[in-house]
């Protein structure tokens, strides 16, 4: 009503000019067969029309949730341009477009009249950065990949490699995140067999995890580390495969590994 008052038309005035087209669209419609089919068809797109003469024009998009970088392909998959009518959208149409883009995990799409089309979405949690396959992906919390994210732009993300990281990496990468001196010298975590982890530290050493119980194996770790600076010395390997002894090997690589029992 505050569009057709704006373009002179008074509320009574512009009802009747919507329902006059209605009126119309339904005469044309019955004439011309396939009524069941063209009616809701002709309807909408008439109306629609009629009332974007009178202001009901798309001016403004808002994206809501969603990053700088997720936003430009959120506007692309939604499909929609300058001056179109705005109650001849098809809302369900759009969110539906929205949520096929990788970013977004839900969405809202609300028609504020007279000129505004919001998206709200829910934007998916950036977990880590996978190599598999001689690529790189951004995956999220679900291990599932994001397609138009680009990985060179994650520069803070953690690294995980190896075929089925994508799906472990939930599990594990809290673990890490929760011992700083650790994770702050991991420069990737490498999935083997696809049943562990190897730590692949930033000096080229290497811890090995256990198949199970990863937690309990990196809680040995840091207690060592907090003995000894086990991180700090630039050893070559620490095994902690086994829960009752961690096997660590010095960089020279000469020495036998060094058996210490019970992280002692």
């Amino acid at each position: 009503m505050g569009a057709a008052q704006g373009v002179g038309l008074s509320p009574r005035n512009a009802m009747l000019a919507a329902g006059g087209v209605v009126a119309v669209a339904l005469v044309l419609t019955m004439a011309t067969g396939h009524r069941a089919e063209k009616l809701g068809a002709s309807v909408s797109a008439g109306v629609g029309g009629q009332l974007a003469s009178m202001g009901f024009k798309l001016k403004a998009v808002h994206v809501q949730g969603a990053s700088e970088m997720a936003t430009p392909d959120i506007l692309r998959a939604a499909g929609i341009y300058q001056d179109q009518p705005l109650l001849g959208l098809d809302l369900e149409q759009i969110r539906q477009s929205v949520e096929a883009v990788g970013w977004v995990k839900e969405a809202r799409v609300v028609r504020l009249l007279p000129d505004t089309l919001v998206l709200a979405v829910v934007e998916r949690r950036q977990l880590a950065v996978w190599q598999s396959g001689g690529r790189s992906h951004v995956i999220d919390e679900t291990g599932r990949v994001i397609p138009e994210a680009n990985p060179g732009r994650f520069p803070t993300l953690p690294l995980i490699v190896g075929a089925g990281a994508n799906e472990a990496a939930a599990a594990i990468l809290p673990e890490v995140a929760a011992r700083p001196r650790l994770a702050e010298r991991v420069e990737a975590l490498v999935r083997v067999d696809g049943r562990r982890w190897d730590l692949r530290m930033k000096d080229g050493s290497l811890v090995q995890l256990p198949a199970v119980d990863e937690g309990a194996a990196l809680i040995q770790l840091e207690q060592l580390d907090q003995r000894s600076r086990i991180l700090e010395l630039g050893f070559e390997r620490i095994d902690l495969r086994d829960p009752t002894v961690v096997a660590v090997r010095p960089r020279d690589g000469v020495l036998p590994g060094q058996l210490v029992a019970n992280g002692a």
